[in-house]
């Protein structure tokens, strides 16, 4: 029979998951250890593990062939070298999230567009005011610069073409172009697109070539009427950079759920930046997420039984 450990901590979630692998995949012996020494006794044989592995327990694991995540784009530390170094195949939850993250990308595209971040914090003031400055976008002419085309940027742009919105997608990997889709560039085609976009929407994970990849040198490329939604990983911005960039007026506004720092510190300048929309971190948030990814991890422990191959397989010098 096959070990597989859920790695620690453990929550109801993670217990109903075991449970439902335990019921589905009866060739899999599921262990929960609650602590991390536990963990990496408990990792010393065992053929997979869901969750985050220590290098303690990396180390320790003599027969790990499989370990799946519980993210899709896993925040920067996941794929440390010894990890990506070490034979183990690494599986993602990519696909769950795309209507969610999808809806919540237009939200502050909708908000953007028509101002919303201007009045908002009038609003906490009770004051009433019109703004005098022209604070709406027409959506029919303008353009998204999707940068990311997966599950999340494919949902997005479908959504986009309902309101007449143009959608350029850039993508490392992708070469079909998804409904909604006019143009698909390769990333490497970002700063030459940048100009032309009304939103710039961030939707991919963060790897080694996505770190940092909207510093200074990229706001400066946007236009002055243009703005920076991010819902990927917070690491791809630099946010110092953008704080700048909203306070010289050399972009026009952001729409940002994720952040280089979480949770972002009460006193951080980005609070007070103008032009700001703001969420913590909830842009994935809806129902039948956790179902999904459940049904998504049953599946590969199926297919790690049967020795069929994975879904999700992770390139994992690449993060993703």
């Amino acid at each position: 029979m096959l070990k597989l450990v859920l790695m620690p901590p453990q929550s109801e979630r993670t217990i109903e998951l075991a449970n439902r692998v335990r019921d589905s995949v009866p060739d899999i012996l599921v262990v929960t250890p609650e602590d991390d020494s536990s963990a990496i006794a408990a990792i010393a044989d065992a053929d997979a593990a869901i969750g985050a592995i220590p290098k303690q327990a990396l180390t320790a694991a003599k027969s790990l062939r499989w370990n799946q995540g519980m993210a899709a784009g896993p925040p920067e530390g996941y794929y440390y070298p010894e990890l990506v170094e070490h034979p183990v195949v690494i599986t993602n939850s990519a696909g769950i999230f795309g209507e969610h993250i999808g809806a919540h990308i237009m939200a502050f595209i909708l908000g953007l567009s028509r101002g919303f971040q201007h009045y908002f914090p009038q609003q906490s003031r009770q004051e009433w005011n019109r703004l005098e400055i022209e604070s709406t976008v027409y959506l029919p002419e303008a353009t998204v610069l999707m940068v990311g085309v997966g599950g999340i940027g494919a949902a997005a742009a479908a959504m986009c073409a309902n309101f007449g919105i143009r959608v350029i997608g850039v993508d490392t990997r992708r070469t079909d172009v998804p409904l909604g889709v006019a143009e698909l560039h390769h990333s490497d085609q970002l700063e030459n697109l940048l100009p032309e976009a009304d939103f710039i929407v961030l939707t991919v994970p963060l790897t080694p070539e996505s770190k940092g990849m909207m510093s200074a040198r990229q706001f400066g490329l946007m236009k002055n009427s243009s703005f920076l939604i991010n819902i990927g990983r917070g690491g791809t911005v630099v946010l110092d950079d953008l704080v700048d960039a909203l306070n010289t007026g050399e972009i026009a506004g952001a729409g940002i759920d994720v952040f280089e720092i979480e949770p972002l510190p009460e006193n951080h300048p980005l609070w007070k930046a103008p032009g700001l929309l703001l969420t913590p971190h909830r842009a994935a948030v809806g129902p039948y997420t956790n179902e999904r990814r459940m049904n998504l991890i049953i599946d590969n422990c199926r297919r790690f039984v049967g020795g069929e191959p994975l879904r999700n397989v992770v390139d994992k010098a690449n993060w993703f």
